[in-house]
């Protein structure tokens, strides 16, 4: 059970485990690009540049930029940048996170070539540890959120770290929108309620089937969900959980499995896809690395018509053959198409998604309240 090696290369096109992935009746999986090492994260600019950000082995933000007479050509945007896990893409600029700062490149899709110097937006984060890479997204209040992850698998945290925290754009403001964070890398914003979705990975080491990694929903700011002393809504830690409960702290909306390691996640605003996943959150489960079992998908959380979770279900499958590893799917970006891309570090993939069975009906909110005022 040691930690999966990353590819030092990426796969060849024609060796990509595409023809074996699987999604519900009617939908269409291919290749949207390779070569991409370490893919991660993803964003889509104006003119419909796809960036791609990495982690561990590449430590580069890439462009996918549209080519006059079709298809992409591959950029390196950003080269030798540590752990650049955090993108964004907002009024033309693009924000990238490293473990100590937030940098912005304005005027991005006309420098490809040459981002020029940076603008830094922020460099005052806590020394970082384990899981020092950040995420980030704007929200609907115009304000850029980051996760500032435990710096260990569990441990009491200083007061800066285990959050989420916004800021205005320019690096001033800073508040924590929830606490009690473990390792958050994928959040999103409810469409109709505009409220903040984020995944947590759960801690290591205790069994393979607990705790389970989380779902959760902020409808406050400043709410605590537990770690390190609750995990999973259910469970006190055995060595940091004494003489507190979890009726202290806020309940995952979802539990996610054991060591699943869910990362990015969107909720479905196209148009593509059958009414039923209007508004579902699709989450990418990277697949746990310390279980017997391995396991990884997109999974999709379905709501009812007051936006609660009623089912999480497996969408894209077929990265595990055999109990073996042939793609770890990281993050998922909803095209102005309404189609899907999952991007996969193992193999320095990106796959798309689309609907190609009958014509759905037009699409209705399914999965949320009306909206606040």
């Amino acid at each position: 059970m040691a930690p999966v090696a990353a590819f030092p290369a990426p796969t060849p096109a024609e060796e990509l485990p595409t023809p074996r992935l699987r999604a519900p009746p009617g939908f269409k999986v291919e290749t949207f690009a390779s070569d991409v090492l370490d893919a991660r994260m993803i964003r889509e600019g104006d003119r419909g540049t796809i960036f791609v950000s990495s982690l561990f082995v590449a430590n580069r933000v890439y462009a996918l930029a549209p080519k006059p007479g079709g298809g992409r050509e591959l950029k390196v945007a950003l080269d030798d940048t540590p752990l650049p896990n955090g993108i964004e893409f907002h009024d033309g600029a693009l924000y990238v996170a490293t473990p100590q700062r937030i940098l912005r490149f304005d005027r991005i899709e006309d420098r490809l070539d040459d981002p020029g110097p940076p603008t830094v937006i922020y460099d005052r984060f806590p020394p970082g540890g384990q899981h020092s890479w950040k995420s980030l997204r704007v929200g609907p209040d115009g304000k850029l959120y980051v996760s500032v992850n435990a710096p260990c698998n569990a441990c009491a945290p200083g007061p800066e770290q285990g959050r989420i925290i916004r800021m205005n754009l320019d690096g001033s403001g800073v508040e924590t929108v929830a606490d009690g964070v473990r390792t958050s890398v994928g959040f999103d914003f409810d469409p109709v309620t505009g409220d903040l979705w984020f995944t947590d990975n759960q801690r290591d080491w205790l069994s393979e089937d607990m705790p389970s990694d989380e779902l959760n929903h902020v409808t406050k700011p400043g709410q605590h969900f537990g770690f390190p002393y609750c995990h999973s809504g259910i469970m006190t830690d055995p060595e940091l959980g004494w003489g507190r409960s979890c009726d202290e702290f806020s309940r995952p909306a979802a539990l996610l499995g054991p060591h699943m390691a869910p990362l990015g996640m969107r909720f479905y605003q196209g148009r593509m896809f059958p009414p039923a996943y209007a508004h579902a959150i699709f989450v990418a489960r990277h697949g746990p690395w310390n279980r017997t079992r391995k396991d990884a998908d997109v999974a999709v959380a379905l709501r009812d018509a007051r936006g609660r979770v009623i089912s999480v279900e497996p969408f894209l499958t077929g990265f595990v053959q055999d109990n073996e590893y042939v793609g770890r799917p990281v993050d998922i970006h909803v095209m102005k198409d309404g189609s899907l891309l999952v991007s996969d570090d193992h193999n320095g993939a990106i796959y798309r998604v689309s609907y190609v069975g009958p014509e759905p009906a037009a699409v209705t909110p399914a999965g949320s309240s009306a909206p606040r005022r």
